[in-house]
């Protein structure tokens, strides 16, 4: 019916338009995980001594800095992952669609890409 295919399109191209806001965020999540790793972690900084101290976990403020910054960067990761979940899933679905050779939807899940990028 006509109405099935208007919808079906209309789903196709908010699909695409999900994909594309997905991709979008695993990108700014990519950028926040790379800010909360420490700026240095060269073998240099991590067992140089402080002045005075003969132990070189004591007192640095790259050791202590660094296991919050890798929990977080941890979370950055397994947000990634969860969206990489989210993006493939939605990649195959568009795909299948596209798949059925109709045109129709072929132009939904294109209109939808473009939308999403766009914005």
């Amino acid at each position: 019916s006509p109405a099935g295919m208007v919808l079906s399109v209309l789903v196709i191209l908010l699909l695409s338009v999900l994909y594309e806001a997905v991709k979008m965020g695993k990108a700014v999540l990519l950028r926040r995980a790379l800010l909360a790793l420490p700026r240095s972690l060269s073998q240099e900084a991590l067992t140089q001594p402080q002045e005075g101290n003969s132990d070189p976990a004591q007192g640095s403020p790259l050791l202590m800095a660094f296991p919050i910054s890798f929990h977080r960067w941890f979370w950055f990761h397994v947000g990634q992952t969860l969206f990489h979940v989210v993006q493939v899933v939605l990649g195959y679905m568009v795909m299948l669609a596209v798949m059925s050779y109709n045109a129709w939807i072929f132009l939904g899940a294109i209109v939808g890409s473009t939308l999403g990028y766009f914005m």
